[in-house]
């Protein structure tokens, strides 16, 4: 077994929603990527050797059920590092405390505590800037960050990826045409930062791709009609983009040096 074994949880962020690729031998219908997927890459190429790699994140989730769905498949795979984000989905529930999304993170660090795990915390990319009611998720996105920090305030061993702080990573040649979720060049601006933290050398591009010459803005009525629309269909019925989805990598995979 690889002296690294890294496993990823936690919603479409994790997942790699927005950093769409084409279909290929192993993937016919095509498939998402994202930074996780970019950051295990890295991570085996600067070491020079494999690493192993699991990826359970599933989009849609709220926090506590990636706690309670994800949690303990991933830790029973006996990783060295595990990575965990979320909170996002609740953020833009305004009725859902931020206390309640901070105790999420407060459990994921005691499970990894008891399992001798290194905790990877990141924190997500801020998309206010260009979505209706941006004011609202920025005040509830900096609470939360703030609520969520406070927690391992003292925890130097916890390793830190915070995007919710850099402004670059905000801005719209970073973000797919949903608004919502990174493209790829946000995902790779995020795995350079995850590589960075774990004490690994990212590749210099990573933090800076070109803008996509033919990056999708969409019109206001076309944004609303093709996501804005269903998510709100979403919320109102009680479902999830996520619902009968599985994780991606499940199990362990080897990830060569590239």
């Amino acid at each position: 077994m690889s002296s690294v074994r890294f496993v990823a949880i936690g919603d479409s962020f994790t997942e790699g929603v927005g950093d769409e690729l084409p279909g290929d031998t192993s993937h016919p219908e095509g498939y998402v990527r994202g930074w996780a997927d970019l950051a295990a890459q890295g991570w085996a190429t600067s070491r020079g050797e494999p690493i192993a790699y699991a990826n359970l994140a599933i989009r849609g989730k709220l926090v506590w059920p990636i706690v309670r769905d994800q949690l303990e498949r991933a830790l029973a795979l006996r990783p060295t590092h595990l990575s965990f984000n979320g909170g996002g989905n609740d953020m833009l529930r305004p009725r859902t405390s931020i206390a309640h999304i901070a105790d999420a993170f407060s459990h994921v660090l005691r499970r990894c505590d008891e399992e001798g795990v290194t905790l990877i915390l990141l924190s997500g990319a801020n998309p206010a800037a260009g979505l209706p009611l941006g004011r609202v998720i920025q005040r509830r996105g900096d609470l939360m960050s703030a609520a969520v920090l406070d927690r391992v305030a003292h925890r130097d061993d916890v390793i830190r990826a915070l995007n919710w702080p850099d402004k670059e990573l905000s801005g719209p040649s970073y973000w797919s045409e949903d608004r919502l979720h990174m493209n790829a060049r946000g995902h790779h601006r995020v795995a350079a930062r995850v590589l960075e933290a774990v004490g690994e050398r990212p590749p210099e591009t990573w933090w800076d791709l070109p803008e996509w010459p033919d990056a999708a803005r969409l019109r206001r009525s076309e944004y609303f009609r093709e996501h804005l629309g269903p998510w709100m269909r979403r919320r109102l019925t009680g479902t999830s983009s996520g619902d009968g989805r599985e994780p991606k990598y499940p199990e362990w995979i080897e990830i060569p040096p590239g």
